[in-house]
């Protein structure tokens, strides 16, 4: 029993009596001595931040309250979920609570950030009203202040325009279903009602590609079966995209980068943004149904040219090694052996490369990205959500030009570095910023609504989930019979 450990503390105590003077010393006890307890402070917890109380809102004036009651009526007009529930007019709390839940809405929508899916990666800054309510309602501006909750972009604004006038379509009775056999002037009145543009003399067949082109389809001017399908999308469920999409710009922040590159997903089209102007665009290949391109902002920081493509395992495991080791070694491919005893795919850089000749990298936790494809004949199709979830682009070269023409040492040449054939990473003189967005309807200044599919499903999802968010805020509410019903 003459462990080392059981005896440390007395020969530390006997070490240090022998340096004690010995006139100093004291006789020993009569039993072993103890260890001294330590007087070893308790650890400090500290306290939960206490959040400040809530801003007291002023009493509203007689004409405030008459005011308030009446902007509160007015929600379907900014695309909101309607309250079913009538009742007369609120006061007190009532109406100050009200005040307060639609601020929130207008400003950052009506779905509780706790309701996204993780793909919805686009998160409304956080927004407490009241300060800005109380300073309202103290300076009596609450119309000034009204008008400061709603997204401050066109995108916005041209929607509520359209979304006017799609009800007024709705209010008086829709428009017909058309077949092949319609008659011509059946066929240019339906459209008409969308497009302001058709006049009576104009040939059939440009009014029909003008309306082909607002859906995204290719403009034959005749009425194939995907056409038809498109004017046969009821007012009701048009009204309900525009409404879900004027929720997504809700979720925007309220100051955007002048110089950024934006992507619509369900329209697979890239935009650059330079002085906060679009100045080129470009087609691209976005996720498949199955393979969703997430909602997401980022910054573009660097630039790989020859990229190597590291195969994802999940579609490895699903489409590559499938083919068996001979098949994707004589068609290139190598495999990898892993730290931890597996095996990945690495598909060398090169013409045939997934990646093409340039992949640009922003992190986001969705190791997706822009690239370059040796695949082109997907930009030629009205079809393009196919990819895995990344973005293939259009013009590639073009689009690394742009982010690199301020380096001096870089402007004009990305295909030097490219026909270098080495793989090297670019910084760019300054990171763009990158926003994936899902846009299924926008408009233009006059109201005039373009639409896409619905590839994901994400316009019903985001109506269930403001119907559910509007029924917890209002208990009491009937259930709404579609996303555009009114207040």
């Amino acid at each position: 029993m003459n462990r080392p450990d059981m005896i440390r503390f007395p020969l530390l105590a006997l070490s240090a009596v022998g340096l004690t003077p010995l006139a100093a010393q004291t006789p020993p006890p009569a039993v072993a001595p103890t260890l001294p307890v330590q007087n070893v402070p308790a650890p400090t917890v500290q306290p939960l931040p206490v959040p400040p109380p809530p801003v007291p809102i002023p009493a509203l004036s007689p004409a405030q309250e008459a005011w308030a009651n009446d902007w509160l009526k007015g929600g379907a007009a900014q695309g909101l979920m309607a309250r079913q529930k009538a009742s007369g007019p609120l006061r007190g709390d009532a109406l100050v609570n009200a005040l307060i839940d639609r601020a929130k809405a207008l400003n950052t929508g009506r779905v509780d950030t706790a309701d996204f899916l993780n793909i919805w990666a686009l998160r409304p800054a956080p927004f407490d009203p009241r300060p800005s309510l109380a300073k309202a309602v103290s300076e009596d501006r609450l119309a000034q202040w009204s008008g400061t909750l709603t997204p401050p972009w066109a995108g916005y604004d041209t929607l509520r325009k359209g979304l006017a006038k799609y009800e007024g379509i709705r209010d008086r009775g829709g428009w017909p279903t058309l077949t092949a056999s319609s008659a011509p002037d059946v066929v240019r009145a339906r459209i008409a009602l969308e497009d302001p543009a058709v006049t009576p003399n104009e040939k059939l067949v440009d009014v029909i590609q003008r309306a082909q082109r607002r859906y995204g389809l290719e403009p034959t001017g005749g009425l194939g079966a995907r056409t038809l399908e498109a004017l046969n999308v009821s007012v009701d469920d048009r009204i309900a995209a525009i409404m879900a999409n004027m929720e997504r710009w809700r979720w925007m922040p309220r100051t955007l980068p002048v110089n950024r590159v934006q992507v619509n997903i369900a329209a697979a089209v890239l935009t650059v943004f330079e002085g906060d102007q679009p100045v080129s665009s470009m087609r691209a290949v976005t996720g498949s149904p199955d393979n969703a391109t997430p909602m997401l902002s980022s910054s573009i920081h660097s630039i790989v040219v020859n990229p190597p493509w590291n195969v994802p395992m999940s579609i490895a495991k699903r489409e590559l090694f499938p083919k068996g080791r001979a098949t994707l070694i004589k068609q290139g491919y190598k495999i990898v052996k892993t730290p931890e005893g597996g095996e990945r795919i690495v598909q060398p850089a090169g013409p045939s490369s997934a990646l093409g000749r340039l992949k640009f990298d922003f992190n986001n936790p969705f190791a997706v990205y822009l690239h370059d494809t040796p695949s082109r004949g997907k930009f030629s199709s009205y079809d393009r959500l196919a990819s895995h979830g990344c973005i293939r682009l259009e013009k590639p070269v073009a689009l690394a030009e742009q982010m690199v023409a301020a380096d001096p040492n870089l402007n004009g040449q990305i295909q030097t570095l490219i026909d270098e054939g080495k793989t090297q990473r670019v910084s760019l003189p300054s990171q763009v910023a990158v926003y994936l967005l899902y846009w299924t309807a926008f408009a233009n200044n006059s109201g005039t609504v373009s639409f896409r599919a619905d590839p994901y499903g994400w316009d019903k999802l985001l109506a269930q989930k403001i119907e559910a968010s509007s029924s917890r805020v209002d208990p009491t509410a009937a259930p709404s019979p579609n996303l555009a019903s009114k207040d």
